[in-house]
C-alpha cells in the first residue's frame, strides 16, 4: 500500500472513499512482492498493481465489493491447471491479497491516513494490519514511527498493540515488508494472528563521484530506479545544475572529504567514475570500509590493476578490495554513456536481488529471487 502512498494520500486529502488490495504473501513466479497494492475509489478509478496484469480484474471487483459491504477479505490467487485462461496467475505463481475498505467513519481510515501522509512526505513509518484472525480484528491497523511511538491499534488488546508495535519497529529499522505470526493476546501462545507489516523508508542513496558525461546517464538511471542521487566532483565548473538537471543534489568538493561528512547506510551505492588516482585512492580507501551496499569504480583493466596496487600501498586489505566492483558494471558490451549506465545499474540490481547476471535463456535459475530482508521496502519501493 505504501508503494502508492503519494496518490492515496491525495485521495485522503480529497475526502475520497477507497478500498486497497495489498499483496500479503507470494510463492513461485508471482511478479509483485508483499506490499504491492491496487486501490479503487467509489468512482471506479484504479491506481497501482498487484500482479502485473494477471489478476487485476478480479482484484478490482473485490475492491468494489469491499467498498459496498465494508468487509475486509483475504483472497488467494494461483495458477489453474484446468484452464490457463481462468482468473489466476498463468505465470505459475501464487499470491495472497488483503482487501481493506478505507471509508469515512471506518476505524482504519485515520491510521491508514497517517501512514500514507508519512510515506508521501518521505518519512520513515511502518503500518501493521491484521491479515487473518478473529473477524473483529481483521483489517485493523497500527502505525509505528522510528522513535517507537505508535498510533491506532487493535482494540481491547493493549499487550497485542505493544507486541506488534515492537515487531513492526524492528521491521522498520531494517526497511522490511513482510508478515509475522503472533498470539491473539500479544504472546506467542493462543490463537495465532497473521500480521502484515509494511515499511516506508526514505529513498536509498546513490552517490556518483565524477561529473563526466557517463555520470549524467547514470543519474537518470539512478532516478529511474528510485534512488536519491547525489553528484560530487571537486571541480565546480563541471559540478553544475545545468549539466545534471535530474540530480537531487550536486556537491562541489573533494570526493573523500564529502563522503567523510555525509550519511550512508546499508542501502547506499557508491559509483566512482573519476578514474583519477588523486581522487580515487583516498575516496576508495574510505568507501571500502563503510557499511554500504555497493562500491564500484570505472576504468580499464590496466587502471584497475594500478588502482589496486595504489590502494594496497595505503593500507587497504585484500578483504576490503574484494568488495570493489571494478571495472564497474556487467559485461553488456556497453559503449555509450547510456549503455554504460545500464551496465552499472544492472550490476547494482543483481547484487541487491541476488541475481547472477547471466541470460535467463537456457538458465535454470529462478526468475524472481527471494528478496534480501534488509532491502525490501519502498523501493520500493524501492518494496
Amino acid at each position: 500500500m505504501l508503494d502508492i502512498a503519494e496518490e492515496l494520500n491525495r485521495w485522503v486529502e480529497q475526502g475520497r472513499d477507497f478500498a486497497v488490495a495489498t499483496v500479503v504473501a507470494v510463492g513461485g513466479s508471482a511478479p509483485r512482492q508483499p506490499g504491492a497494492a491496487l486501490a479503487v475509489d467509489t468512482e471506479g478509478t484504479a491506481i497501482g498493481s498487484v500482479s502485473g496484469g494477471c489478476v487485476e480484474g478480479a482484484v478490482y471487483e473485490l475492491c468494489e465489493q469491499a467498498l459496498r459491504d465494508g468487509e475486509t477479505v483475504l483472497e488467494r490467487f494461483g495458477y489453474s491447471d484446468d484452464d490457463a485462461f481462468a482468473v489466476g496467475l498463468t505465470c505459475g505463481g501464487v499470491i495472497d491479497i488483503l482487501v481493506t475498505p478505507v471509508r469515512a467513519g471506518d476505524p482504519v481510515r485515520p491510521v491508514v491516513a497517517s501512514a500514507l501522509t508519512a510515506a508521501a512526505r518521505g518519512e520513515a513509518a511502518a503500518v501493521a494490519r491484521i491479515v487473518s484472525g478473529p473477524r473483529e480484528l481483521t483489517g485493523r491497523a497500527l502505525v509505528v514511527r522510528p522513535d517507537g511511538s505508535h498510533e491506532g491499534g487493535f482494540g481491547g488488546h493493549p499487550e497485542l498493540d505493544r507486541t506488534v508495535a515492537a515487531e513492526a519497529g524492528a521491521y522498520l529499522d531494517a526497511g522490511r515488508t513482510g508478515t509475522l505470526e503472533i498470539g491473539e493476546q500479544g504472546s506467542r501462545c493462543g490463537a495465532p494472528l497473521t500480521v502484515l507489516v509494511e515499511s516506508s523508508v526514505p529513498a536509498p542513496r546513490m552517490i556518483v563521484f565524477g561529473a563526466i558525461d557517463f555520470a549524467s546517464a547514470l543519474v537518470r538511471m539512478g532516478k529511474f530506479l528510485g534512488y536519491h542521487v547525489t553528484v560530487c566532483d571537486a571541480r565546480p565548473v563541471f559540478a553544475t545544475r545545468t549539466r545534471f538537471p535530474e540530480a537531487d543534489e550536486i556537491v562541489a568538493d573533494w570526493p573523500h572529504r564529502y563522503l567523510e561528512g555525509t550519511d550512508v547506510d546499508a542501502r547506499t551505492v557508491l559509483c566512482v567514475l573519476t578514474h583519477d588516482a588523486k581522487f580515487d585512492v583516498p575516496l576508495l580507501k574510505l568507501a571500502l570500509r563503510l557499511p554500504v551496499a555497493y562500491v564500484g569504480a570505472m576504468g580499464s583493466r590496466r587502471t584497475h590493476l594500478d588502482r589496486n596496487a595504489r590502494l594496497r600501498e595505503v593500507g587497504v586489505s585484500d578483504m576490503e578490495l574484494s568488495r570493489l566492483h571494478s571495472p564497474i558494471g556487467l559485461d553488456l558490451g556497453a559503449r555509450t554513456p547510456e549503455e554504460t549506465a545500464l551496465s552499472i545499474a544492472s550490476e547494482i540490481v543483481a547484487g541487491r536481488r541476488g541475481g547472477s547476471g547471466v541470460s535467463l535463456t537456457g538458465a535454470h535459475t529462478p526468475i524472481h529471487h527471494e528478496p534480501d530482508p534488509g532491502t525490501v521496502g519502498r523501493i520500493g519501493s524501492v518494496a
